[in-house]
């Protein structure tokens, strides 16, 4: 009897040990998780480059297994865990000696380092070998994401007012902004709010269009641009789906479902618009999506049932995004149960269902019309002058 007693007693006394540590080791982990999640935050200041480093070195304080119990508001293990690819691949454009005359392309920003260098930087690559007598220098609008990349990276990325002071500390005359934004949605708004306020200091400053060009006045207005992006995302797409053609992909029952973000903003019937040039070409195994679900028809759930009821039993899901980054990723191609991959998949109204993680701004074509936007941008701040 005394044995039992004796070994209940050890066993009681390292149960109690073990969740002692397992508490410890959790207090460690909430306090990185604080510290992530004070980071995740849209509003730059003056504390935040130290948040930042504070941040990343408590996380590589802990242990793996203390990394995996990282849990916040925001943070979990993937924020400074999951590999994006290489940050020294990317250039943030952030330099002095900028010149007089300076192109700033803006965008929203992601923290996937990959695309990043590839969707974003591909943008930027095609704009400053189009203007060698332009200086190109980037700015994000996202400081969340800003603040991602500089404290797992060490990448400092300007947000917009700092793109701005560093064009004026830098005696920039001639400005041109170049959005990489898909349309004048909400992020165009507030980018032009934030050009005002420093348009005074330049001699000259052009915005130009974002990527689907103007908003039409109804779902059916179409354009130029929303035309070229049609043509260059379907055929990029096929390609990369190992068809000939988009013909070919639809006699096999392949649909292909490009997935936006989507938005409250009027802007939305943009997305309406991109469908109707989509029937306006003949593409009739092509769908547009939306993550938000807005407007109302490019629902994942609405999705499903129109490529459905068409009969296709294969579908290519792939972002309609300038980068594949956390949307593409997760939204489209996690592995949680609201995922667009998995709600295709439990449908069970398809027989196969591929993801292609490749954003628009890889694409030549889409790089492309950038150039011809900023071009036409760089003409209207020629005409402005002679006024």
């Amino acid at each position: 009897m005394k044995k039992v007693f004796i070994t209940a007693a050890l066993l009681m006394s390292a149960s109690l040990l073990f969740a002692a540590g397992k508490s410890a080791d959790q207090k460690k982990a909430d306090a990185v998780a604080k510290k992530i999640d004070a980071i995740y935050v849209q509003k730059r200041t003056s504390k935040t480059d130290k948040q930042c480093a504070d941040a990343k070195k408590a996380w590589d304080s802990l242990t793996d297994a203390q990394k995996e119990l990282v849990k916040g508001e925001n943070a979990d293990p993937d924020y400074f865990g999951r590999d994006t690819g290489d940050a020294s691949k990317d250039n943030p454009l952030n330099q002095d000696k900028i010149g007089e005359n300076e192109i700033l392309v803006v965008s929203f920003g992601t923290s996937f380092n990959d695309s990043r260098a590839e969707d974003i930087g591909g943008a930027e690559k095609a704009i400053a070998a189009a203007n060698p007598d332009w200086s190109v220098r980037r700015a994000f609008t996202a400081q969340i994401i800003i603040n991602h990349v500089q404290s797992r990276d060490g990448e400092k990325i300007d947000n917009m007012e700092q793109a701005l002071a560093r064009a004026v500390k830098n005696g920039v005359k001639n400005l041109v902004i170049q959005p990489t934004h898909l349309m004048h949605g909400a992020e165009y708004d507030e980018l032009c709010a934030s050009v005002k306020k420093y348009s005074a200091k330049f001699a000259s400053v052009a915005i130009a269009e974002p990527l689907l060009g103007k908003v039409g006045e109804n779902g059916s207005a179409i354009n130029s641009d929303k035309e070229a992006v049609a043509k260059a995302i379907t055929d990029s797409s096929v390609k990369s789906a190992g068809y000939s053609s988009l013909d070919e992909a639809k006699a096999d029952g392949t649909a292909f479902v490009f997935m936006g973000h989507g938005t409250s903003h009027t802007a939305k019937i943009s997305y309406t618009q991109m469908a109707s040039q989509m029937a306006s070409l003949g593409f009739d195994n092509v769908f547009i999506g939306t993550v938000e679900g807005e407007p109302e028809e490019t629902s994942c759930e609405n999705v499903i049932k129109a490529v459905s009821e068409k009969g296709f039993k294969k579908v290519v899901l792939r972002p309609l995004m300038v980068v594949a980054g956390d949307h593409a990723n997760n939204d489209m191609a996690g592995e949680d149960d609201d995922s667009w991959l998995s709600m295709f998949k439990a449908s069970s109204a398809f027989d196969k269902i591929d993801c292609q993680i490749e954003g628009l701004g890889r694409i030549p074509e889409i790089q492309n019309l950038y150039v011809a936007h900023t071009a036409e941008a760089i003409k209207a701040l020629g005409e402005s002058k002679k006024k």
